[in-house]
């Protein structure tokens, strides 16, 4: 059994951080995570890290930033820790079936019994919603509520400040190459130009809650 300590935010090296199965989640200040995170990163693992690798270090990189700052919002850490491992299992292959992740994985992980609160949050991660309605499936994703809290947030900026490759990035940084990747008719290029304001509305709401505890020490 091997425990991965994210002992200070100046002093994590990111691409050492790629957890192996049998994980030990620690948060910032030491305190183990429990079973729904090594639950969470076992399912994800399973669906994403062969299948399609870097979408998996997206999503290790992800976690880990969550890890990084799950203390600030307890009692739900471990809540957010969850929410980012799982934020885009709906990309796998094998669950794909509408072609909207948030969707894909929502319905996944309530086949698998998540916490409800877990799905809603992955369903509405990064401004789902506007996604879902140039998509015509806002009805579908209606049926999970987007709860609007400081955790909500917080895995928004986890996700937003993330590249492919799982290295912190700022939130201009992001959105462009999402913008670069896909295109300018892609229909994920178009949502990110709705949502741009709301997303980064988000981080920054996050990012102030951060500054008085010192954990804002990466320039997102």
């Amino acid at each position: 059994m091997v425990i991965h300590s994210v002992d200070s935010p100046c002093r994590v090296r990111w691409k050492s951080l790629r957890l192996p199965s049998g994980v030990i989640w620690r948060s910032a200040y030491g305190e183990p995570v429990g079973e729904l995170v090594t639950w969470a990163y076992e399912l994800a693992r399973e669906k994403l890290a062969v299948a399609l690798p870097r979408r998996w270090q997206h999503v290790q990189g992800v976690a880990m930033e969550a890890v990084r700052i799950s203390d600030v919002f307890e009692p739900h850490g471990e809540l957010l820790i969850a929410a980012a491992v799982l934020h885009d299992i709906g990309y796998a292959p094998d669950l794909a079936t509408t072609g909207f992740h948030s969707l894909d994985g929502a319905r996944y992980l309530t086949a698998s019994g998540a916490p409800e609160r877990l799905v809603n949050l992955v369903a509405n991660h990064s401004c789902a919603r506007l996604e879902a309605q140039l998509r015509g499936l806002a009805a579908e994703l209606a049926a999970y509520p987007d709860e609007c809290t400081p955790v909500r947030d917080a895995l928004w900026y986890c996700d937003m400040t993330m590249t492919p490759d799982g290295e912190p990035c700022s939130f201009d940084t992001r959105a462009e190459e999402i913008h670069t990747r896909y295109g300018p008719e892609h229909v994920v290029s178009q949502f990110m130009a709705q949502a741009r304001d709301e997303i980064r509305a988000a981080v920054q709401r996050t990012k102030e809650t951060l500054v008085p505890t010192g954990l804002d020490t990466w320039d997102h």
